[in-house]
């Protein structure tokens, strides 16, 4: 591919993506909007897979790219009023599971503590819902009236964009931060072992809590 080519497909993968509704909720069969964008943009997937976008969306899509309109491909599921996530609060067991899945960081809580949505946030991506051991997470119709592009504002996607960026750095930072901390553990266990101290495991130390909880329950 020329210098100019790559150019072309950069600026028309950017255009796609600002008209993508930014929910990330990989039914396009994508990670994310902009590899959707990006795969359209080289012409290796069709413009009709984003249910969120809707049938509004696939026209938007057509007027950049030149295609021709289609029908919302049905396999990627169908346009439909958009959903909120919605935690019970009886049932959440605070795993930390649903913040993980979440792509753009719009559940609140911490671990073994009860979660909430903050509703203005949440982009109805579903993601959380199968990542839920206790299946406390539900979707629940949003107060608004409309599908795909009637339902959802360009501000809406612009903030979902913005805080999808800021969920990748943060998951980047966090696995910097895992390996650091795994490296000084293991320079603190080859210290420990040139000087002959043992290191407890994990395993060990699981199987010293478990004999001391028998033995507090022995007569």
């Amino acid at each position: 591919m020329s210098v100019r080519a790559a150019r072309d497909v950069d600026a028309l993968t950017r255009a796609l993506h600002d008209a993508l509704p930014q929910t990330q909720c990989t039914r396009c069969g994508y990670p994310d909007c902009a590899a959707y964008a990006q795969a359209i943009a080289c012409d290796s997937a069709p413009i009709n897979q984003c249910p969120p976008g809707g049938q509004h969306g696939v026209q938007r899509l057509a007027a950049i790219t030149g295609r021709p309109v289609l029908p919302l491909n049905p396999a990627h599921g169908a346009e439909s009023q958009r959903q909120l996530a919605a935690i019970d609060e009886a049932w959440c067991i605070g795993c930390t599971l649903c913040l993980q899945a979440c792509p753009v960081d719009c559940i609140i809580g911490a671990a073994k503590l009860m979660h909430v949505v903050a509703p203005t946030q949440c982009t109805g991506c579903e993601l959380c819902v199968p990542a839920c051991p206790v299946d406390c997470i539900s979707m629940v119709p949003a107060p608004v009236s409309g599908t795909g592009w009637d339902a959802w504002s360009a501000a809406q996607a612009q903030q979902a964009r913005e805080r999808y960026e800021w969920h990748r750095q943060r998951l980047t930072r966090d696995a910097q931060a895992k390996s650091r901390e795994l490296d000084r553990q293991s320079l603190d266990d080859t210290a420990a072992v040139s000087v002959g101290v043992d290191t407890p495991t994990k395993a060990s130390l699981i199987q010293a809590v478990l004999a001391r909880a028998r033995a507090a329950r022995a007569p």
